[in-house]
């Protein structure tokens, strides 16, 4: 059996730490802006960790 491809798709939004953790962006930061606050915009822009339940299934997209 062949070995399965990375999807790229997901290479592109996902980045493994060190400790084997998936670190993800935030949704909700490309338009509509004006309505959101000041601080919900900042909080936007950092990032976060990929939920416990999802890692398993995007570690296999990435294939790390």
């Amino acid at each position: 059996m062949p070995k399965m491809k990375t999807k790229r798709c997901a290479a592109k939004r996902f980045k493994v730490t060190a400790s084997g953790k998936i670190v993800r962006r935030k949704a909700n930061k490309s338009h509509i802006l004006n309505k959101k606050t000041r601080k919900r915009k900042r909080q936007l822009r950092k990032t976060t960790l990929v939920s416990k339940a999802d890692r398993k299934r995007i570690h296999s997209f990435i294939q790390e």
